[in-house]
């Protein structure tokens, strides 16, 4: 005899284990990424200085 409490289609545990799982490898996602930090490049550049002379040449 079922009771008020019990589901009316079945049993829902397959949905909530469903949803769980889903949040288990959403906070892991979110972690991995925060533990991730920022990317860094392969080869940093160099900043290039130019020295601009005046047109009379003054040194």
């Amino acid at each position: 005899m079922h009771g008020p409490e019990s589901a009316p289609h079945g049993r829902p545990s397959a949905r909530y284990a469903r949803a769980f799982a889903a949040a288990v490898v959403a906070a892991t996602a979110l972690i991995a990424a925060a533990n991730a930090g920022p990317a860094r490049a392969s080869e940093p550049e160099r900043a290039q200085i130019s020295v601009q002379t005046s047109p009379e040449g003054r040194q």
